[in-house]
């Protein structure tokens, strides 16, 4: 029996989507507004998923204290009220678009929890523009 749990987090955060190897008139056809020079933010929603068996002592698929842990001191410290493009290294050649940051994400905490648990990062970028990355 596997049953998935949720964790939702939330983080602001600036970037500016730009392929250096592209003109500035490139940019701007593809980028539009995302490609401003002095950046922008999002208001991101963050949803962590976990599926998994239910430990027959615990009761719990996993600790949530311990999963909000893994986010916040992983995840949110690192990215919340930061330039994604001049303030972390992850995304310094990295285009910050919704779909890398959650790749970035998932990278990070597949790290830190047991493959024993599908994990599926779900980013909104806006109410209505989110990206789902699990691996595959």
């Amino acid at each position: 029996m596997k049953i998935a749990v949720y964790r939702k987090e939330h983080f602001n955060a600036a970037h500016r989507l730009h392929n250096p190897d592209w003109s500035d008139e490139q940019n701007k056809a593809v980028f539009g507004k995302c490609n401003n020079p002095n950046f922008h933010g999002h208001n991101y929603e963050l949803i962590v998923k976990l599926l998994g068996p239910v430990d027959p002592q615990t009761g719990y698929v996993f600790d949530m204290k311990i999963l909000s842990d893994l986010i916040k001191e992983n995840v949110l410290d690192k990215f919340d009220h930061k330039n994604l493009n001049l303030d972390t290294d992850e995304f310094k050649k990295l285009n910050p678009t919704a779909e890398n940051i959650a790749v970035v994400i998932w990278n990070i905490l597949r790290k830190k929890i047991d493959n024993k648990y599908e994990l599926t990062i779900r980013l909104y970028e806006t109410e209505r523009n989110f990206v789902e990355y699990d691996g595959n």
